[in-house]
């Protein structure tokens, strides 16, 4: 049986470049595949990868996610191009639609129509990628361009898509699916949209590489691993606006959020009730090591392909440690 693969990711909230640079080296050394680093209102990503690339020699290296509305689509190649050749083609391009409050709050655009923006705009980096010239989005006097260097090796195209629309799109264009906060009992149904998707493609497509990002909430000490986790579900769904509620309702979970909205009337507690705890499970890796790993395994189990193991903004260095080692302390089958 071939090995199982598995990533590590941060998200936007951690903006310690250090300790970015330290989970990178950690993951490498360990023997994880792939390190993703998100961008939202801190660090470029695209520098930051570039620093990771001249530090590492092995492992995949991503954007886990770019935002849509920050970068036109050939800023987005020619960063993708020169991080590409700086990491010897170990680069893998993660796409998502970002939040309203990213688009409008910080870049000062619209957030109309994302899940069409994020198809148009794949479509356009594949294309210069692909060294073709752009596609026009209306008549101009000048000529379309195409971008003066192109990868040595092709560049995976990675979307995170969480909505059925936005999730068919990713099974018709993207070399991967990376869904953040989906619930376990959601991932097969959320297959299904995949291959619908994936069915109105290029014939000759494969289904994209499952790489859900699960946060991570793991400590020897049960009381911090409740909290942690419980951070994780309560944050995101008071905090980082309705598409969360929005897919959780939909995959049969609406009581236990609203559970959780109701113990979180405003974003300075981060709670689960009791009530809700079935949310844990369903949506992060949490408890002690043996715990977690039993709940990595039943993601396995689902259809992922290569979880991506998600750290929890500003913890220090060595819980995030400890959790790098736990969850590698066994041999991949």
């Amino acid at each position: 049986m071939p090995a199982r693969r598995l990533a590590v990711g941060l998200t936007p909230l951690e903006t310690r470049r250090e300790v970015v640079l330290h989970v990178a080296d950690r993951a490498e050394a360990l023997g994880y595949d792939a390190f993703f680093v998100a961008e939202g209102w801190g660090h470029d990503a695209g520098v930051l990868l570039a620093e990771v690339a001249t530090r590492t020699h092995r492992i995949t290296i991503g954007t886990g996610i770019l935002n849509i509305w920050g970068r036109t689509a050939a800023t987005i190649d020619m960063l993708a191009t020169s991080i590409s050749e700086v990491a010897a083609g170990r680069l893998v391009l993660g796409l998502g639609t970002g939040s309203p409050p990213l688009a409008e709050g910080l870049h000062d655009v619209d957030f109309t129509a994302p899940i069409e923006r994020l198809d148009a705009v794949t479509r356009q980096v594949r294309r210069l990628l692909a060294g073709q010239r752009l596609e026009p989005t209306v008549e101009r006097d000048n000529r379309p361009l195409k971008l003066a260097v192109t990868p040595a090796t092709a560049i995976p195209i990675y979307l995170a898509a969480l909505g059925p629309h936005a999730i068919r799109v990713a099974g018709e264009l993207a070399d991967g699916w990376c869904p953040f906060l989906l619930p376990l009992s959601g991932l097969d149904p959320s297959l299904r949209l995949l291959e619908e998707g994936m069915a109105r493609g290029d014939p000759h497509r494969t289904l994209p590489t499952i790489t859900p990002c699960l946060p991570t909430a793991v400590s020897t000490d049960p009381s911090k691993a409740l909290e942690m986790a419980s951070w994780w579900v309560s944050f995101y769904l008071v905090s980082m606006g309705p598409l969360y509620h929005k897919t959780l309702r939909r995959l049969g979970h609406g009581h236990a959020v609203d559970e959780v909205l109701a113990a979180n009337p405003t974003a300075r507690t981060f709670e689960v009730p009791e009530s809700a705890r079935a949310l844990l499970d369903e949506l992060t890796v949490w408890g002690d090591a043996e715990q977690a790993r039993a709940a990595l395994d039943r993601w396995y189990a689902a259809g992922a392909e290569m979880p991506t193991l998600t750290l929890p903004p500003g913890r220090p260095v060595e819980d995030l440690d400890h959790m790098l080692e736990s969850m590698q302390a066994r041999p991949r089958l």
